[in-house]
């Protein structure tokens, strides 16, 4: 796989920095998720492919233990707020110096600098902060966060990711690892750049959810459908549009303009008419293999027996039976191939990482016995 040969620590947080960690996995990279000692509770689900070592950090044994292991790796990825690192002694300019090939990624929410740099803060907050959600929302209503998306994962799991392949490309030149600074607020503004940069165009001149790809267009929009379920519509240019009314068996003649603002509410009240007078299976059979841009809004439960989806394998089962998606995207020479066994648990890889930092078995029993480290061994079902 592309990333194979890479060894990444992963010190173990919520959601971003573990989606990142997985990104590396499914494409090669060997990932080992430092986890806390005590009963910690295992709050990863995205941990395919990744071995889990335990670690207590709250030991000056454990300190050094994880030093260690960092100074022979190839990647750091570090979710704690600012500071943290610094105080274990294992802040990125420390660690630099023993290894000057490694790749120190710290993603936290605001950044390393800058007067928010040491508060907390969940996905909402960075999309707040970033100028995207105050542009998402229906008219009328108040901003809304899609889920925990934006920030979270693409400004934040999947640019770290692209940081650290970046960082990969540039040793290769250099010889020299780097320091990546990944904020989720930037990242999630960055992902944002298409409306920040089309607003000179007259894309976003109205306000919140009146425009066309906000939910004002009538023609970029969901309907639901007779059996409560929804068809998404985006027909935006006009030879798509025109395919739509077709399909809704509609005539342009008596309808308002495409793209007369005033005609809006009028067209959205025609087709929420139309929409609810057939199911979504009836309208998907009308407007498949059309330009329309109409597509039905599938659930989970619907979206991997999809024809498009089962024919392109987009969604894997691990060895549960658990569905989740394949990793994208589509590597023509070295594609991913995602680990199908059962997330580790907490602790279950010590052992094994332990020895191949060259550590004997008695060495690992006496860790083992005060405390400095945990191991889980998984016992086999039969």
């Amino acid at each position: 796989m592309a990333l194979a040969g890479v060894r990444v620590i992963e010190l173990a947080g919520l959601a971003p920095a573990p989606f990142c960690g997985m990104i590396l996995a499914d494409f090669g990279a060997k990932v080992i998720r430092v986890d806390r000692t005590k009963g910690a509770v295992p709050l990863d689900t995205q941990a395919r492919g990744k071995k889990s070592m335990a670690i207590n950090l709250k030991t000056a044994e454990g300190v050094t233990l994880l030093r260690k292991l960092c100074v022979q790796s190839d990647v750091v990825l570090e979710p704690y707020r600012k500071g943290v690192m610094e105080k274990l002694g294992l802040g990125p300019q420390e660690l630099l110096k023993e290894n000057p090939r490694l790749i120190y990624a710290r993603l936290t929410g605001y950044g390393q600098s800058g007067s928010y740099a040491s508060a907390a803060g969940h996905d909402i907050n960075y999309l707040a902060m970033s100028g995207l959600l105050s542009r998402l929302g229906r008219s009328g209503e108040k901003p809304y966060a899609p889920l925990n998306l934006l920030a979270d994962f693409a400004g934040g799991g999947l640019t770290c990711a692209l940081g650290i392949v970046l960082a990969l490309l540039e040793r290769t030149k250099s010889g020299k690892g780097q320091i990546i600074d990944a904020s989720m607020v930037e990242g999630a503004a960055y992902v944002g750049s298409f409306i920040w940069k089309s607003r000179r165009i007259g894309m976003w001149d109205r306000s919140r959810g009146q425009n066309m790809l906000d939910s004002g267009a009538p023609f970029y929009d969901t309907y639901q459908t007779s059996d409560g379920k929804y068809m998404a519509v985006g027909a935006v240019e006009p030879q798509f549009y025109r395919q739509l009314l077709q399909g809704l068996e509609l005539d342009a003649e008596q309808l308002p303009p495409q793209m007369s603002f005033s005609g809006w509410a009028d067209l959205s009240r025609i087709f929420t008419e139309r929409f609810a007078s057939k199911t979504q299976a009836d309208w998907s059979k009308v407007f498949d293999g059309t330009d329309a841009c109409v597509t039905p809004v599938l659930t989970f439960d619907q979206v991997s027996s999809h024809p498009h989806n089962r024919e392109r394998a987009s969604f894997i089962k691990d060895s549960s039976g658990e569905e989740s998606p394949r990793p994208a995207p589509v590597l023509s020479l070295t594609p991913a191939e995602p680990c199908l066994a059962p997330d580790p648990v907490i602790g279950e890889h010590t052992v094994e990482v332990l020895q191949e930092l060259g550590f004997s078995s008695a060495e690992i029993d006496k860790m083992q016995a005060v405390g400095v480290v945990e191991c889980n061994v998984v016992k086999a079902k039969l």
